[in-house]
């Protein structure tokens, strides 16, 4: 049991986790920057013409962007079967079975983020904000505006995305439910206004754009949360029937 184990096994055991995970990105890394080159054709193609670039230097950096995108996907299930495997002592064995299930849903909603981000919304922003130019500017699109334009959106969506699955998890632990999502609604809402401003171009059509996917996400996790929460409470009572 993780209790028995002593302060130097615990942080023996940590660092292990840290090293394989951070192994795990350097090759991911590697794998990403080898096939950068049709990574980035993908993603380019929405710009609608060839992206220019300032200097040299800003190939490797966009290449670097990109293929460092790409790493951490790949390495979100790792990492997250590394922290399973760190707390797992100290779970049961139901608690292991189910907190097990969430590593192949963790990254398969951030895909399923990044995915919404960049074939939705992303265009739609990407068309409105050129669009705002109406002639008026000789137009040049740098490659490094235009990757580091469509991260800012994509990645913060794979991330939020992850919601749904953070509230059930708590959930299950016990430290959230659907009464204290109830009461922080409001704080929510404005918490994830806050986001949608700063990942999006300063205009109000951008802002609910995002806003209402990210409102649409907390309300998903409060649902899905009165579900767990509900078979948490039969549970508990078929335990203490039993008892």
């Amino acid at each position: 049991m993780m209790e028995q184990m002593n302060v130097l096994e615990h942080l023996s055991d940590l660092r292990k986790r840290i090293i394989i995970t951070l192994g795990f990105f350097m090759i991911s890394l590697i794998v990403c920057f080898l096939y950068v080159d049709h990574i980035y054709h993908f993603l380019a193609i929405r710009s609608g013409e060839k992206l220019a670039i300032l200097g040299p230097t800003d190939i490797l950096a966009i290449y670097m962007k990109l293929s460092g995108v790409g790493a951490i996907a790949l390495t979100i299930p790792v990492a997250a079967y590394q922290v399973w495997r760190f707390v797992v002592p100290a779970l049961t064995s139901h608690e292991r079975r189910v907190t097990m299930m969430y590593i192949p849903i963790l990254f398969l909603l951030f895909i399923a983020g990044i995915s919404f981000s960049y074939f939705v919304l992303f265009p739609m922003m990407y068309t409105f904000v050129l669009g705002l130019s109406q002639g008026n500017f000789n137009l040049v699109i740098t490659a490094n505006d235009y990757f580091s334009f469509m991260i800012r959106l994509t990645v913060p969506f794979g991330i939020l995305f992850e919601l749904p699955l953070i509230v059930l998890f708590l959930t299950h632990l016990g430290i959230l439910n659907p009464h204290r999502l109830a009461k922080i609604r409001k704080p929510a809402y404005f918490v994830l206004c806050v986001i949608s401003i700063v990942i999006t171009p300063p205009d109000f059509v951008s802002d609910i754009v995002v806003i209402i996917p990210l409102i649409f996400l907390y309300e998903i996790s409060v649902g899905l949360s009165k579900i767990i929460y509900r078979k948490r409470k039969v549970e508990e009572s078929d335990s203490s029937l039993l008892a």
